[in-house]
């Protein structure tokens, strides 16, 4: 039978704003045969069909994160390919691609690439893919890594927090850059960097926000970020890409490299949209992140350089531990886990706080989908509901108020700082290649697991 996805407020490229559509898609490939820009009548469709009728609710393409800690093998107990695909898709995410830590091994030679995929096979509710990783001394795993199928290679300028992931230095970058230029790849890079001593005064306290932020100040940002931009120079023909930009400061630096034609890419984080310092509480350790949460006018800068489009799109960075690494009973900011559990609240995150400044649902799709489906080297299946397109959407209601409660929380920790928040817009269906993998009333029941590793 054919699928019919049906509705009066539909995404598709092209449009700024929602209008009529009807979508056939081949039950088969689960890719997308027709798009007709209007409402078509039941007399005018195929004869044997699965109709999706959205009804007043908004049809949106499925959301692509492209940047997420999964943690499976060798610390599945933080995350694991089951728990942390499910959390996605209950947020409206039908494609997430892996980070090559905190899994042990990480995915650092083809071997690693061949365990990842081995671990995931079977276990996931949405498509996941796999960037590699540079680390000192193997330069010579790259490009059989790219053979193999990663999107690309993400690298720590400063230590990552797990031993088996060291940083690299500018000599290993070259050594990297030389062997990867050239390649069809992209260079990502953590963008902390410590050239001086920025630890916190002997008599900081360890459970204070303040300590925390005053250990990673803004220059370990922008001295990353001057670095990167002068081996771009070197290495023109690599692109190059920063996660987690959480420094406002750091934006001239990266208008100049992209009004120089540099191959330069930016995403932020939905935590540095929707928090800031000034309101973390005392003690509060589940707010721990690097680069750190700053403070409220730092956010705004980020969200006026989203808009203008020097940053480039939003990712979760979900990035997960066991309670235990979070220190919460102690309450030390200091020696906590630095990472923020997000899968699952993205699109809703966005919607309140993007509503409030101004941005529409497509500028919020751009920056979750269409521009991150780009980046992974995934454009030409994901991100858009358009014909030869995976059939991957959502069904969504931008009215729907909701409270962030742990007991809603679909990951394997069930630690967030948005616990407790008030949200506006909820995923109601999830659907990945017209197949449902999530809906918000009967959670995942009957749900059969149909993700692909791409």
């Amino acid at each position: 039978m054919a699928i019919v996805i049906r509705g009066s407020r539909v995404l598709l490229p092209e449009s700024d704003g929602l209008q009529p559509a009807t979508i056939i898609v081949d039950p088969n490939s689960g890719k997308i045969i027709q798009v007709h820009r209007q409402l078509l009548p039941d007399n005018s469709l195929p004869a044997h069909l699965r109709l999706i009728d959205a009804g007043e609710n908004v049809i949106l393409p499925g959301l692509v994160d492209a940047h997420v800690h999964l943690n499976e093998p060798g610390r599945t107990n933080w995350e694991g390919f089951y728990s942390g695909t499910k959390a996605a898709a209950s947020g409206g995410v039908t494609t997430v691609v892996d980070m090559p830590l905190n899994s042990i091994p990480p995915t650092v030679s083809v071997a690693d690439l061949i365990v990842k995929r081995a671990s995931a096979q079977g276990q996931c509710f949405t498509d996941v893919g796999f960037w590699g990783g540079v680390i000192p001394g193997n330069q010579g795993h790259l490009k059989p890594l790219v053979d193999a199928g990663v999107k690309g290679f993400k690298c720590f300028l400063i230590e990552s927090g797990v031993e088996e992931f060291p940083c690299v230095n500018e000599s290993d970058l070259d050594g990297a850059m030389s062997a990867l230029e050239g390649q069809p790849t992209t260079l990502l890079f953590h963008a902390e960097l410590d050239y001086h001593s920025h630890s916190e005064p002997p008599a900081s306290d360890p459970s204070s926000y303040s300590t925390f932020l005053h250990s990673r100040p803004d220059a370990f940002e922008t001295d990353a970020i001057s670095l990167i931009t002068r081996l771009q120079a070197k290495y023109p023909d690599l692109p190059c890409h920063i996660v987690h930009l959480s420094s406002s400061k750091a934006l001239p630096l990266i208008r100049s490299a992209k009004a120089a034609g540099l191959k330069l890419s930016v995403e932020t984080c939905f935590h540095y949209l929707c928090l800031s310092a000034e309101a973390i509480p005392h003690g509060q350790t589940v707010s721990k992140c690097c680069p750190p949460i700053r403070e409220a006018s730092n956010r705004e800068l980020l969200w006026d350089a989203l808009k203008d489009g020097t940053i480039d799109f939003v990712v979760s960075d979900h990035s997960p531990c066991v309670k235990e690494l979070k220190k919460i009973e102690e309450g030390d900011i200091m020696s906590a886990w630095g990472g923020i559990s997000t899968l699952g609240l993205g699109l809703s995150l966005l919607w309140t706080e993007g509503s409030k400044r101004g941005v529409s649902l497509s500028q919020i799709i751009d920056w979750t989908s269409v521009k991150t489906a780009r980046h992974a080297g995934l454009c030409d299946q994901k991100g858009k509901l358009q014909t030869g397109y995976d059939a991957d959407f959502i069904i969504w209601n931008p009215d729907a108020e909701f409270t962030v409660t742990k007991d809603s929380l679909n990951f394997k920790n069930k630690i967030s700082p948005y616990v407790g928040f008030q949200l506006r817009g909820r995923v109601e269906k999830t659907f990945l290649r017209g197949n449902l993998i999530y809906d918000s009333i009967n959670g995942f029941e009957g749900v059969k697991l149909l993700g692909n590793l791409l």
